[in-house]
């Protein structure tokens, strides 16, 4: 194990000493967090901003779905959604998520139906003559759709500070404004111990999560390890507010990417650049000139609606090389586990991920099979993943 080199190692004698570390108190840090309170496990969360879910969490678009391509991102979104429906912070509402298809998209996207189906969800199959009943649409390009009802929207804010409540009861410790400046591995591999620097004082455990989001290639790096996570600008564009006539679900334009939902009296939509990667800030307004004629393409009513600039907003999606998570232990580094790279779905997951780390953490076998996220898939001595075809 090492350290950044130039830094300075937390003096270990001076250092605070908690069971586990988790660094990020986004949506995953917090489920994280809670779960291994739950656990028995002296905790504590370290936060670089001066308040909880600031970043990917709190600029979400706020979906949740189960309509996946891969069995373990169905499994972890369904079982997240189970815990949120009882959640009165989460305000899940199920508004559906509607699948536009074309005929080169349809046959893979037919496979995660039937996969779908067979794992128990309630996901339909429509001609593209019946989605546009649901949601008017040209479809006369389109193969099919496909349509969750329980799919829906949720309070990705008021989940956080509800899960970091629950840790808080539990004896967990936050810290705000408290960003990771030098991580030191110590110890050995029956009892390791990680030191980590901060601005609010210097703590020590054998186990760190990793919850980083965008900044957890950065926070790896900083202990000399290799997690390939990285930020990608995402921008989501408001209308104005228009007469409420209708709500709509999540719609996903599956041959562009492009999707939209209702948000009160507002709309709001987006399509991802698979060129904006890395840590840009603000919105790139001339991207909207890209996404608009798609928009009007496949919604000809959106050429109707006026733009709200002032109520648009961007934020980072934190993604790996195959948009898939990582979560696991790390290889040749005893102790630590990541919880990050969820490219887009970290809200969707994040209570049934705070199960399975808990799990990791106490060697205990997760409720769900999540070998298939462990990073050894990048350095060639594990499975590869399949790539999750169904990012929006």
């Amino acid at each position: 194990m090492t350290r950044s080199a130039g830094s300075a190692a937390p003096g270990a004698g001076a250092a605070g000493r908690f069971d586990a570390i988790v660094i990020g108190a986004g949506i995953v840090g917090a489920a994280c967090a809670r779960r291994l309170a739950e656990s028995g496990m002296k905790v504590l969360v370290l936060e670089r901003e001066p308040a909880p879910a600031t970043h990917s969490t709190g600029r979400s678009a706020a979906g949740i779905r189960v309509q996946f391509s891969e069995a373990v991102n169905v499994l972890l979104s369904a079982a997240s959604l189970a815990e949120y429906r009882d959640m009165p912070e989460a305000s899940y509402c199920p508004v559906g998520y509607l699948f536009f298809v074309p005929p080169e998209q349809w046959p893979a996207h037919l496979h995660g139906y039937e996969l779908q189906r067979a794992l128990g969800m309630p996901v339909e199959k429509l001609t593209g003559e019946q989605a546009a009943r649901i949601v008017p649409a040209r479809v006369d390009d389109i193969a099919g759709a496909t349509w969750c009802p329980t799919d829906g929207i949720l309070d990705p804010h008021g989940i956080t500070m509800a899960f970091l409540a629950q840790a808080k009861r539990l004896g967990a410790t936050l810290k705000l404004n408290a960003p990771v400046e030098a991580i030191v591995g110590a110890g050995s591999a029956a009892a390791p111990r990680w030191q980590v620097l901060t601005p609010a004082g210097e703590f020590e455990a054998p186990v760190l999560v990793n919850c980083a989001g965008a900044w957890a290639g950065q926070v790896g790096a900083l202990a000399g390890l290799r997690v390939p996570v990285g930020p990608a600008r995402r921008i989501v564009f408001a209308t104005g507010p228009r007469p409420q006539e209708a709500v709509y679900p999540l719609t996903v334009d599956a041959g562009t990417g492009f999707w939209f939902r209702s948000e009160g009296p507002r709309i709001i939509f987006g399509l991802s650049n698979p060129e904006d990667t890395g840590f840009e800030e603000g919105i790139d307004w001339p991207w909207l000139e890209t996404v608009y004629p798609i928009a009007v393409d496949r919604f000809p009513w959106f050429e109707t609606l006026d733009l709200d600039r002032k109520a648009s907003w961007w934020g980072y999606y934190e993604v790996t090389p195959d948009h898939q998570p990582l979560v696991g232990p790390m290889p040749g580094a005893p102790g630590w586990f990541n919880a990050c790279g969820f490219s887009g779905h970290g809200v969707q997951q994040a209570a049934a991920i705070g199960r399975v780390v808990a799990a990791q953490v106490r060697g205990d076998t997760p409720f769900v099979d999540v070998s298939s996220l462990a990073i050894e898939r990048f350095s060639g001595s594990g499975a590869p993943a399949k790539r999750e075809s169904l990012i929006v």
